[in-house]
């Protein structure tokens, strides 16, 4: 049977934790109280005596049976006698606390009344952030179903619109032919008469009342006049983008445009407006009833969690104060109110009604959807593809060995053609793996990363599914290698063989873009989605995924250096557009480097100066700062690795030894938050989800060490092709494992921001802004 604690601990809302009743200190004041219960060691003097029997005195018995008469007399008030729980009003509000007093005297009253005292703090908190949430949660209710009502209402305008527009004689009031009907309905279209003028200005009437009894502020509203022949401009104040998401609001001018020339081109745009509308509020429904489960998994665990701490003290103290005080705590607010459970089942009916067809099956499928299960056979696809790669490894060293595939006469070529494109596998295979650890950790520290990233926990990457990504991927790579050399030992033309990298190249391009459902096309196509707001980054709102992402990417260089000469010779050697030395010595083919080293810092940077132009907080700026002393480093080392003199040697020395101070600051202090002189951890943060502090030390230790491996690309030493590119890959392992490594503490630090907040729903933005006035 799982302790009640463990259980606790596993099904409590991360960001509530600090709001949950602390059961395991309460728990600890229980334990005092059974010590002191126990009775004292007696002194050397009586130890001398204990084994002596001095027989039994006739008032022994007297004592017995009077003591036994005693606990029965009381027994039946001890449940009002033990403790007296009272409610008392704060001075100055209307917020009620809870008292305890001892109606008894206890041998260990001290112990008793600290457990109390703390369990009556423990009772007042829960109560009071209960009734916070409740109350937010509430309002935001109110909120959706105003805007719910104002998005009804344009339906509503715009089925009119449609109506009228499809069948103009309907309000006609007949349906015969006649020359009056003929003229009315020309000069419905071709000109304005005095009904048509007076049909509009009713209907435009109707639009205007039926919009300001929903709070939407009308802009020259004078056009309210029936007869009013010239169209005045009338705009809805409608709110601009919420900058955590990027979802476009609908305009005023648009709806200006529907009001005033129903019949024009405009309609069809404001139709997709509305449907971004509709999305945006079924989004935010969606997120108020994930909120409200939330606050009812709140409010049973911590019913439970005082039901046991009761209990546990009933069986220490051998008294019955459970009963009297768990029944003060099932009249709290917390436990009492049923507003939450109302609330629920609004937003169920309503979803249901307006978002689902009524169709409550497929409306629980958004409001409760179910998480897939981790499977054991993801679990044994991975050790199955594990066991494949490494067999598959050890033959292709066999083969490389027996070929002669790294001899001076054979290298050249392997290495320009094949090795390229095999690093880019094994870099992505890498870092997969340590995305596998990173959730796996995560997972395991109860970090909400799905939260984190908005990712939907339906669809959202396990840790199992990122190593079965790995493996197979890795798998596939060195099948392809071995196949390769194979090929090449019976003789096969190399031109044909060769090839081979770039068809898996260009078969995994495939597979990411594939429109099917296989192979997680959640996972994929949120991947290219990122991307793409990472490679236009001036023009989308900058979200956590987004910016994480692109740390990645600078991690990569080397990754996308290998693409680039891969590009080059494929392009060089099947379509015979160029010699395949300008590869690596051309004027063009520098420049590309050039752009290939700055492009990812350039990426983070444009998102950097995005959030600052959103947010108006200068540490987005400082933070630009530090990819543009990066993107210097970076091109002074390719520079440097082109022009070996002094020169060059003492600018990438100075700039590489700024970049490298900048990105440690800026790790330690601003991702991690660790460096904090006041902490009660030396040098840390005050929270840590780690219990073993000393993890942290060697983790800003190892972070040192792998950012200073730029040192090695200005150093020249002097080994062979293959050492050389050996020793290549190793630094672009380990900036991968660096970066692996960076990614749990960030997450970490996110996390801890948005426990000390309470922050655990999104705050979905709204396309109507509320105006009480001009």
């Amino acid at each position: 049977m799982v302790k009640f604690s463990k259980e606790l601990e596993a099904q409590l809302i991360p960001e509530w934790k600090e709001a949950f009743v602390n059961y395991w200190q309460l728990k600890k004041q229980i334990k005092r109280i059974r010590l002191s219960k126990l009775p004292p060691k007696p002194p050397h003097s009586a130890q001398l005596f204990a084994g002596v029997d001095f027989g039994r005195s006739i008032f022994d018995s007297l004592r017995s049976i009077a003591s036994n008469l005693l606990l029965a007399s009381s027994d039946d008030h001890n449940n009002l006698s033990v403790i007296q729980v009272r409610r008392k009003t704060v001075n100055g509000s209307q917020e009620e606390i809870y008292e305890t007093e001892l109606a008894q005297l206890f041998s260990e009253e001290d112990e008793i009344r600290v457990f109390f005292a703390s369990l009556d703090e423990e009772l007042n908190k829960v109560n009071q952030f209960y009734k916070k949430q409740e109350s937010e949660f509430i309002e935001r209710g109110d909120t959706l179903n105003k805007q719910l009502q104002i998005l009804l209402d344009l339906r509503r305008i715009m089925s009119d619109r449609r109506n009228k527009t499809s069948n103009p004689s309907s309000n006609s009031g007949s349906f015969s032919h006649s020359p009056s009907r003929d003229s009315d309905y020309s000069e419905r279209f071709g000109g304005e008469s005095e009904e048509t003028n007076s049909e509009v200005s009713s209907q435009t009437e109707e639009v205007i009342t039926t919009l300001e009894k929903n709070g939407i502020k009308l802009m020259n509203s004078g056009m309210r006049g029936k007869k009013t022949k010239t169209k005045k401009g009338m705009r809805i104040d409608v709110p601009a983008t919420n900058p955590t998401r990027a979802i476009t609001a609908i305009t005023s001018m648009l709806l200006e445009d529907l009001v005033n020339n129903p019949s024009g081109g405009g309609e069809f745009i404001f139709k997709r407006k509305i449907q971004s509308a509709e999305k945006m509020i079924r989004s935010a429904f969606v997120e108020l009833y994930r909120a409200l489960g939330l606050l009812k998994t709140y409010s049973s665990l911590n019913t439970v969690a005082f039901s046991k701490i009761l209990k546990k003290f009933d069986k220490v103290s051998c008294q019955k104060a459970s009963a009297n005080y768990l029944k003060e705590v099932k009249r709290s607010h917390f436990v009492s109110s049923d507003k939450v459970v109302r609330l629920m089942d609004e937003v169920e009916s309503i979803f249901t009604k307006h978002f689902a067809n009524n169709d409550r099956k497929k409306a629980m499928k958004f409001l409760r959807p179910q998480q897939n299960k981790d499977s054991h056979m993801v679990t044994f696809l991975v050790g199955l593809s594990t066991g494949c790669f490494v067999s598959l490894f050890c033959v292709y060293a066999i083969l490389a060995h027996l070929c002669g595939i790294f001899s001076p006469s054979k290298e050249p070529t392997y290495m320009e053609t094949v090795y390229p494109v095999f690093s880019v596998f094994a870099l992505l295979s890498l870092h997969l793996f340590m995305y596998g650890c990173n959730l796996f950790m995560w997972k395991k520290t109860r970090i909400n990363y799905n939260f984190i990233f908005e990712f939907s926990p339906t669809t959202a990457l396990k840790h199992r599914d990122a190593f079965l990504i790995c493996t197979t991927l890795m798998t596939t790579v060195v099948g392809a290698m071995v196949m390769h050399l194979l090929l090449r030992a019976a003789a096969f033309s190399p031109s044909q063989i060769d090839a081979i990298p770039g068809i898996l190249l260009l078969v995994f391009t495939i597979l990411l873009i594939c429109p099917f459902d296989v192979f997680y096309r959640p996972t994929r196509y949120c991947f290219i989605r990122v991307l793409r707001n990472i490679a236009c980054s001036p023009f989308y709102k900058v979200l956590l995924v987004d910016f994480f992402m692109a740390d990645q990417l600078t991690s990569q260089i080397p990754l996308l250096r290998h693409l680039e000469t891969t590009s080059c010779h494929f392009s060089a050697t099947i379509f015979k557009t160029h010699n395949p030395e300008t590869c690596h010595s051309g004027r063009l083919y520098m420049e590309i480097t050039y752009i290939i080293s700055f492009m990812p810092y350039y990426w983070r940077a444009l998102q950097c100066a995005r959030r600052w132009f959103d947010d108006s907080d200068v540490n987005h700026l400082k933070n630009m700062g530090k990819y543009v002393s990066a993107m210097v480093a970076a091109g002074a080392r390719v520079t440097y690795g082109r022009q070996d003199n002094h020169l060059w040697f003492v600018i990438v020395l100075i700039t590489s030894t700024v970049a490298t101070i900048y990105q440690l600051y800026w790790d330690f202090i601003k991702d991690w938050g660790f460096l904090n002189p006041n902490s009660t951890n030396p040098w840390l943060r005050d929270d840590l989800i780690l219990k073993n502090k000393s993890i942290y030390y060697m983790s800003i230790a190892l972070n040192v060490v792998l950012r200073l491996t730029w040192v090695e690309t200005i150093l020249h030493f002097k080994v062979g092709r293959v050492q050389s590119r050996l020793l290549e890959f190793l630094l672009a392992s380990l900036e991968v494992i660096r970066r692996g490594h960076w990614n749990f503490y960030r997450l970490e630090n996110e996390h801890l921001n948005n426990v000390g907040r309470y922050r655990a729903v999104k705050t979905v933005p709204l396309p109507f802004r509320e105006t009480d006035s001009d």
